[in-house]
């Protein structure tokens, strides 16, 4: 039985009428959600909400109503996923408040959920992106004011979207002449020759979700010129080799399936006025047996090169269907 001191309620007042119905969802499913997922009463009436429960629990509700009613003030949408990722976001901090997080198996210091990440708002050709995530902000925070920046954790947590969306972003405001975006095709050692078509028949399915980012970010007629120019350039790693890319955003992604040598060679591309970014999932390597994963080597060989940016995602951070949270966590343990 519950311990009724920890019963509260808290009553919750929106300024603008007009946002409620997009902040409670089609049959107000969002609050169902919250309902659901925090065993608290959820009540609305006019421009006010009733929440109560558990105390700890009405002060993550009404954090995830604050948050979203936020975010509609400032004219995005509000996703269904979205009050899912926030909901485990919150639990998370709630249950991590006065100790370190575990991430892939390591011990990490808990990110800077005060911060005011709510404010970072990113501006590419098709919409304005914000970072549903403290660690999302910071990944952009380390983008945008360090040359390198790497970045692991579990699919789904934003590491190519967001990286995509910050080079989209710096295009556009003529910070940068370039965007060049790479992933190690088929494999580490890129064994493409047993494939039918021509090299760009070879390699496009495996760089497909490079195109789908950018195709959110940009109209695809502006899209198709800047790949014509060269102005983009989607390629594969190999790719890479022999060249000094200047002036650019050059984005490496899927970087647990590259060896050492292959980073190596990836890092010495940097030339004047660049950034790189480089993420990956270390728990899903498509290395052969015995071979050690180049994102992993590199993250534990540079960590102390104050310049360079390090991010490690949690599921906490994963903005997907909420199964998809709960598979990764089930297959981590």
């Amino acid at each position: 039985m519950k311990d009724k001191a920890s019963q509260t309620s808290a009553l919750v007042t929106f300024e603008d009428n007009r946002l409620l119905p997009l902040l409670f969802g089609e049959q107000d499913r969002n609050l169902s959600k919250l309902e659901e997922r925090l065993s608290v009463n959820i009540s609305s009436r006019g421009n006010m909400v009733s929440i109560s429960g558990e105390a700890r629990h009405v002060k993550i509700s009404e954090s995830v109503l604050n948050e979203m009613y936020n975010k509609l003030k400032h004219g995005h949408n509000v996703e269904e996923n979205e009050i899912d990722a926030a909901i485990r976001r919150y639990t998370t901090v709630a249950g991590i408040a006065v100790s370190q997080r575990k991430v892939n198996g390591e011990t990490h210091e808990p990110v800077n959920t005060n911060a005011p990440w709510k404010e970072i708002t990113i501006k590419t050709y098709k919409k304005n992106i914000v970072p549903f995530s403290a660690t999302q902000a910071e990944y952009l925070d380390h983008i945008f004011k360090r040359d390198l920046t790497f970045a692991s954790g579990p699919a789904g947590t934003g590491k190519t979207y967001f990286a995509v969306a910050a080079a989209a972003h710096l295009f556009l405001m003529h910070k940068v002449d370039r965007i060049i975006l790479s992933r190690p095709a088929v494999e580490a050692g890129e064994k493409l020759g047993f494939l039918p078509g021509d090299m760009k028949e070879k390699v496009d399915p495996y760089l497909r979700p490079l195109y789908d980012a950018l195709h959110d970010m940009m109209p695809a007629e502006r899209l198709q010129k800047h790949l014509a120019s060269g102005e983009i350039e989607i390629a594969p790693l190999a790719f890479m080799r022999g060249r000094t890319l200047k002036y650019s955003v050059i984005l490496l992604d899927e970087a647990q399936n590259v060896t050492p040598i292959q980073m190596k060679m990836f890092l010495t591309r940097m030339g004047e006025g660049s950034k790189m970014i480089i993420n990956g999932d270390m728990s899903q390597t498509d290395l052969g047996p015995g071979q050690k994963s180049g994102l992993e080597d590199a993250m534990k060989r540079l960590k102390k090169i104050k310049e360079i940016g390090m991010i490690r995602f949690g599921s906490e951070d994963i903005v997907r269907h909420s199964l998809t949270a709960k598979i990764i966590e089930a297959y981590e343990k």
